[in-house]
């Protein structure tokens, strides 16, 4: 449902909370396509100079909604709402900042590889179990993680599955912060204000220079989709996704 996704205004900050604790905060299309809207709004508004994401204490979001993907996996048909959210990431015009706490898996970790600025708490693990799961990376992630990893730091990420702590994160750069859990919020709105205080304009220019040109970006990430769509509907990937939603029934 769409009200698992809060929209709020903290003067020129606008917040994306996402807001489904008790399935840990796992994003359905609904979720993905009011994220998206959310993006279109904020930019067009002269209004919002700044994008924040934040999740519920314990987690930022546990991925995807398997049973949406398992929906599609099994013959039916849908995802658009996904790939929409990741071009609005990919073509958002103004900062963003991200603040994660607990779980932050696939998506929940992805996401904040197009953020400017991530802070995270100690108990946050961010892990991307595609392979896994018979698929492959998604939201551009092939072509940024090894730009702030290396090659072998974004294999072991994205390939092998591993978890990456908050302070492992910090230490090769996929994230700005670490902070305790009662101040994460507090550090992220500080930053955010901080941000939208800058000249826009100026910043926006910085920004852009410091980023990877858009068009790569997007083409990735239409590559990523074909692949990723192809996957869901493979042996492989119905098995995985099958024997998952199973342990989770069990």
């Amino acid at each position: 449902m769409t009200d698992h996704i809060l929209i709020e205004r903290h003067g020129a900050v606008q917040i994306i909370r996402i807001n489904r604790p008790d399935k840990k905060n796992a994003l359905t299309r609904a979720m993905y396509a009011k994220m998206s809207a959310a993006l279109a709004e904020g930019d067009a508004d002269p209004a919002v100079r700044v994008h924040v994401f934040l999740g519920v204490p314990g987690a930022f979001s546990s991925g995807n909604d398997l049973a949406d993907f398992l929906v599609i996996a099994t013959g039916g048909e849908g995802g658009n709402e996904v790939w929409d959210f990741l071009m609005a990431l990919a073509r958002s015009q103004k900062p963003m900042v991200s603040g994660v706490d607990g779980i932050a898996v696939g998506i929940g970790t992805t996401l904040n590889l197009h953020c400017d600025l991530t802070f995270a708490t100690p108990r946050t693990l961010f892990r991307t179990p595609f392979v896994d799961l018979g698929l492959v990376p998604e939201a551009g992630s092939s072509l940024i993680a090894p730009q702030i990893l290396g090659r072998q730091g974004a294999f072991s990420l994205l390939g092998l599955g591993e978890g990456f702590s908050a302070e492992r994160a910090k230490a090769v750069g996929m994230i700005y912060d670490v902070v305790a859990e009662d101040a994460l919020e507090a550090a992220v709105l500080a930053a955010a204000n901080d941000i939208a205080a800058k000249p826009p304009q100026a910043l926006k220019i910085a920004r852009d220079l410091m980023r990877e040109p858009r068009e790569a970006l997007i083409a990735r990430i239409k590559v990523e989709s074909e692949h990723f769509r192809e996957r869901l509907t493979s042996e492989e990937a119905r098995a995985a996704l099958t024997a998952f939603m199973s342990r989770k029934r069990g």
